[in-house]
């Protein structure tokens, strides 16, 4: 967990804007097809409880049911990928490149690899789990 006092960051048009109150996880790459569908690549996600992210501004900010256990949030103006949470659960993911810098935030792991696309290698040392 990284500690700052208040995190901040916005999709591209600003229609979502958020702060973040608290440690937030370090983050975790994601390469399953689901993130690899709506990020465009595999998903870099940090993660906080739920309660420790405030929406500033949501007036763009459209959920998407992506599985029967899980839904994306995303700016319905400008496409950006923003979050991810379980239907039921107490902790939101929040897409690493929306936060603004710094964010003093590594990758600690790549999850997921088996499903990971053909055109990339993962080349750094951080630990791999072929699923979750």
């Amino acid at each position: 967990m990284i500690a700052k006092d208040v995190q901040t960051g916005s999709c591209l048009c600003g229609g979502v804007r958020y702060e973040v109150r608290g440690p937030l996880r370090l983050v975790v790459a994601c390469h399953c097809s689901q993130c690899r569908k709506t990020s465009g690549h595999f998903a870099a996600m940090t993660s906080v409880p739920a309660q420790a992210l405030s929406l500033v501004t949501q007036d763009s900010l459209v959920w998407y049911r992506s599985s029967e256990a899980a839904e994306r949030g995303f700016c319905n103006r400008c496409g950006g990928n923003l979050f991810w949470r379980y239907l039921d659960g107490d902790v939101i993911s929040i897409t690493a490149g929306t936060l603004d810098l710094p964010t003093s935030l590594s990758i600690e792991e790549h999850i997921y690899v088996a499903y990971k696309s053909d055109y990339y290698e993962i080349l750094d040392d951080v630990p791999q789990k072929s699923r979750e």
